[in-house]
């Protein structure tokens, strides 16, 4: 298909020629033996590398879904909703009544927190970890109990279970984990929550369950595929669909559970959001392509991290967390200067970079410039 070029686009294409012919040749010589060697210019733009979304955007197909359901923008979303709800029930093996659809899985979260401490108990969470729900359960007048992460960075369940208190209503555990993308082993995981659902309610946010390939792991949905009470399974069509900006995830739980957090929910889903999301879950060669791109750019910064020696931990999410030993804010000032944002402090890991993957081209700058500034 070809594309009209505007009359600006014209004489900003022909400037570039103009300028590249006016350029020294010695300038141009420069840039050329640069290109030879690898080396990585800076790009145009901020690179969003503390944010983990997908660099690439939606897929084609979810593009093409939200252009050719523009005209539909004035319709309710009843119908097109019911056909996401089916096809995400379908792909999971589950009835519909235990698959829920939410402005994001922001609204999920949140509503399983309103459910299980409407007496205002307590919610025991790692220490770090994704802190949406944690804000939300505190404004609404619950105590977060901070289990901390063991020494090897992973999530300490052993520790979760003793600090369960008679009041805890609510246990969260995210599954790869946020900052720090360690995983739990599914057998491990099952176990935990098959105990601890039988107390309180247990819910599992899937976020980045996408980028997994460790074949010890395992979602929780098995569970609620089996029946199971106090199981809730949160995931996002934000990371690897890259619909951050269009608000759609998922609750997978048992029906009584959906039945009540359908009647709780306060978000509403757009028509264009819904059809994208029914598009892109079916499109498995996009999801497939931003995998191994994502592994692709982990590579870059890992062989970095192991060249100036600094402590890591292996990732099963689309971003790496790893020891700058240095004072953060001041890393990332500079890095900011150079183009490139990346995530915020964590406490208690104050000299803890998370870095998320961008596009392969982008994160060999990232590495490039970190190494010159702090190499």
């Amino acid at each position: 298909m070809t594309q009209s070029i505007t009359r600006r686009q014209a004489l900003f294409r022909s400037s570039l020629l103009l300028g590249a012919a006016a350029m020294p040749r010695t300038l141009t010589a420069a840039l050329q033996e640069k290109q030879s060697t690898g080396l990585a210019t800076r790009p145009d733009y901020i690179i969003r590398a503390g944010t983990n979304e997908n660099p690439y955007g939606m897929s084609r197909v979810a593009l093409n879904a939200i252009y050719n359901n523009l005209d539909k923008s004035s319709h309710y979303n009843f119908r097109v909703r019911q056909e996401l709800h089916q096809v995400i029930a379908d792909l999971n093996q589950l009835p519909k009544d235990q698959v829920t659809i939410g402005s994001g899985s922001g609204e999920i979260l949140e509503i399983a927190s309103l459910i299980a401490n409407m007496d205002r108990g307590s919610v025991v969470t790692p220490d770090p970890t994704f802190q949406q729900i944690l804000r939300y359960s505190s404004s609404m007048g619950s105590e977060i109990i901070r289990v901390p992460v063991r020494s090897d960075m992973n999530i300490d369940l052993a520790a979760m279970k003793r600090a369960i208190r008679k009041d805890t209503r609510l246990v969260y555990i995210v599954n790869p984990n946020n900052p720090i993308p360690s995983m739990v082993a599914k057998k491990e995981l099952e176990e935990f929550v098959l105990e601890v659902s039988k107390k309180c309610m247990v819910l599992i946010d899937e976020a980045y369950y996408e980028f997994v390939d460790d074949p010890s792991y395992g979602s929780m949905i098995d569970l609620v595929r089996e029946g199971h009470k106090n199981i809730l399974v949160s995931r996002t069509a934000s990371k690897i669909h890259g619909m951050a900006g269009l608000r759609i995830g998922f609750g997978f739980a048992h029906a009584d559970h959906i039945k009540e957090i359908g009647a709780k929910g306060t978000g509403s889903l757009s028509i264009l959001a819904i059809t994208a999301a029914t598009a892109s879950y079916q499109d498995n060669e996009f999801q497939n392509y931003t995998r191994r791109k994502v592994r692709e750019s982990k590579l870059i910064v890992e062989d970095m991290v192991q060249e100036l020696g600094l402590n890591t931990t292996k990732s099963h999410a689309n971003f790496v967390f790893f020891d700058t030993g240095r004072e953060l804010r001041s890393v990332n000032q500079k890095l900011l200067e150079k183009g490139i944002k990346v995530g915020r402090p964590f406490a208690p890991f104050d000299t803890w970079s998370r870095v998320s993957m961008v596009k392969p081209e982008d994160m060999k700058y990232y590495a490039q410039t970190y190494k010159q500034l702090f190499g």
